[in-house]
């Protein structure tokens, strides 16, 4: 399937088309850029098609509806965080060690972190879009199995003691959700480095881990 702007070849400027793959990421980058700028409530194909420079036939093209692209945008934007999150604790290492890279990669890496403002929004449309609610959880569950797994390993060593590793995943994903929202939306009373903090006391006193092996 093509067309003059996926096609493979060059196309009527002379340059080298893209195939219906690359155009397809491209028009999903642009999307985030204007969700990120707009919402998900207020982004429009038009609005897409002017950030990109095509017709908003070329959208349609491509994605069947606006809640196809935007469902689209953010599955792809969620699998990037988990396969972030899977690279940081890939390998071997010490379990507590494993655990914090695991927070840090969670957790905003600053004020207005882009992953974390689409999120937001999301978090706020799913209430109304089932597309984006189960997409939403999806991410949600994903994080608390790659927190779980450090966990058990943690346990299984000696390192980390916790009567349900599942459980106490979960409690600090949603702490960590909290605090990260207070970051992202509230800057006036919330730094990274007291955010920073916050977790791994709270991880600490869940794992049953000497606190002074993490940074204060």
């Amino acid at each position: 399937m093509t067309d003059v702007g996926s096609a493979v070849g060059p196309n009527s400027n002379g340059r080298r088309a893209l195939t219906v793959e690359q155009r397809r990421a491209e028009i999903l980058d642009a999307t985030r850029r204007v969700v990120l700028a707009r919402g998900f409530g207020h982004t429009r194909i038009a609005d897409v098609a002017t950030e990109l420079g095509v017709s908003t036939g070329l959208i349609h093209y491509h994605f069947a509806s606006k809640d196809a692209l935007l469902a689209e945008t953010l599955r792809v934007s969620a699998a990037d965080d988990i396969r972030r999150l899977e690279e940081s604790v890939a390998g071997e290492g010490d379990p507590v060690e494993r655990l914090d890279r695991v927070l840090q990669e969670y957790l905003p890496s600053a004020e207005r972190d882009q992953s974390w403002v689409l999120w937001i929004d999301a978090w706020g449309d799913a209430l109304r879009n089932e597309r984006l609610r189960a997409i939403s959880e999806e991410l949600d569950t994903a994080w608390a199995r790659v927190l779980e797994q450090v966990i058990r390993e943690g346990v299984r060593v000696g390192r980390l003691r916790t009567p349900d590793p599942a459980a106490s995943a979960w409690r600090l994903a949603c702490v960590m959700d909290g605090l990260g929202v207070q970051l992202t939306l509230h800057t006036a009373t919330m730094t990274h480095a007291a955010m920073l903090a916050h977790v791994r006391d709270i991880a600490s006193g869940e794992l049953h881990f000497d606190r002074s092996l993490l940074p204060a």
